[in-house]
């Protein structure tokens, strides 16, 4: 094959395999062989590298840290150290072409080694923003493995100046979370008269006076933007997926019921337009059977199986989420995000594979990492839309630079310009004509 990079390493272990398979295949789009004889390696006149603990030559060389070759999750030692402006750690020798292993260093971040080892949880029992790497060393808003593959591909090419690379293209996803698929309607006649006893009674008359004209058809309900979101998928040509929330009723998922027929449409309706997928209720997290009930429940919706999901509140508990997805078919999932903060949280601007610490291979499940969210612009940072698109446009331009996939959140509820969204209505295009600008 042209143009395929060889790289020779005394033990091609699955940690090895999978962290290269990711630097060059996924972010750089760099074929690539794996050698541990010598003669085959010395031979190879063309594209090469060597990883281990010394250099066989005069080869492009990467000095290993050591921890591609063990078979278990150890409390790593990690001194930050600068390599041109970007966060690093693993130092190398002084005859390693690069100033760090930067396959450890990758392997570490994208496995969310950190998250295996013993942490405070969050109230919602789920590894925090502040424990992680990132974020104690103000790198959380880059995604430093794409940043630092580019960097590794420079270097290559000054060893080798007649390559010729072909990069992957930058590409936006826009997702929506619909956990209050509408304001007023299809509450029951319960929910609504507590409602609305509650608004009279805190003097909220416009939402009393809302709930009514919407309930009476004479408007349409404020959070039902569905049709608006569609509009803009073809406006922008951008891919968009939905998530729906089909769970039942709790404090902390409270949708309308998923028995609904009025839900059961607009599900169907969106999958003409767009990919659906689950967003699994709160508890899921740590029971399966629930887990089991909203999957089929959604494929009962669509006719289809289920093959794309995410966590309501980003409940995710490594590798135990995880391994029930694979057990379930579930192919991608895009829970990998912080729902407080915005940035990488897996350090990479490129979807990956998960990889089980516990059992040492590469499971067949996608993860698709986010990089923000509409909640934590709006309430967690407190910024106004302009602030926010300030924001976004920086790490636009970050995941550019890249080649990389930058994926958003929103929920429906954000395009409504109603009560805690009031001057937010424009803001979703206004991503749009950022993200997709060329």
């Amino acid at each position: 094959m042209a143009n395929e990079l060889l790289i020779y390493t005394q033990k091609t272990t699955p940690r090895v395999s999978y962290i290269f398979k990711h630097i060059f295949i996924r972010i750089l789009n760099i074929p690539i062989k794996f050698t541990s004889i010598v003669e085959e390696f010395v031979a190879h006149d063309d594209l090469k590298m060597s990883y281990g603990k010394s250099p066989l030559g005069n080869e492009f060389f990467i000095q290993s840290h050591g921890l591609l070759f063990e078979q278990e999750i150890n409390d790593v030692e990690i001194n930050i150290s600068q390599w041109d402006s970007s966060p690093c750690f693993f130092g190398t020798g002084k005859k390693s072409n690069l100033p760090f292993d930067i396959f450890s260093a990758s392997f570490y971040l994208l496995s969310r080694y950190e998250e295996y080892l013993p942490c405070m949880l969050d109230e919602n029992d789920c590894f925090p923003a502040e424990e992680s790497l990132a974020f104690k060393h103000n790198f959380l808003d880059k995604p430093v493995i794409d940043i630092w593959s580019y960097k590794l591909l420079k270097s290559l090419k000054e060893k080798y100046p007649e390559y010729k690379h072909k990069p992957n293209t930058y590409e936006y996803i826009s997702t929506f979370s619909v956990n209050q698929t509408f304001l007023f309607k299809g509450k029951g006649i319960i929910r609504t008269i507590v409602s609305s006893i509650y608004d009279l009674f805190t003097f909220k008359l416009y939402s009393v006076w809302s709930r009514l004209t919407t309930l009476l058809s004479l408007k349409k309900d404020p959070y039902d933007t569905f049709a608006k979101i569609i509009e803009l998928q073809d406006k922008y040509s951008v891919k968009t997926l939905f998530f729906f929330l089909l769970s039942n009723y709790t404090t902390y998922d409270n949708n309308i019921t998923h028995t609904r027929r009025i839900y059961h449409q607009l599900i169907k309706s969106i999958s003409d337009y767009a990919r659906v997928g689950l967003l699994y209720s709160y508890f899921t997290m740590d029971d399966e059977e629930r887990l089991i009930k909203e999957t089929s429940r959604l494929e009962k919706i669509i006719n289809t199986p289920t093959k794309l999901s995410r966590q309501h509140y980003g409940r995710n508990k490594l590798p135990d989420t995880y391994h029930k997805l694979i057990d379930l078919d579930i192919q991608e999932d895009y829970t990998m995000g912080y729902p407080k903060h915005l940035g990488f949280k897996a350090s990479t601007c490129t979807p990956f594979y998960f990889y089980d610490l516990n059992f040492e291979f590469q499971a067949p499940l996608k993860i698709y990492p986010y990089a923000f969210n509409d909640t934590s612009l709006r309430f967690e940072m407190q910024l106004s839309p302009k602030q926010a698109l300030m924001k976004i446009n920086h790490l636009v331009n970050l995941v550019k630079q890249v080649n990389g996939t930058l994926i958003s959140v929103f929920h429906n509820d954000s395009l409504s310009n109603f009560e805690e969204w009031k001057y937010w209505g424009d803001f979703y295009e206004d991503v749009l004509k950022c993200a997709k600008s060329s």
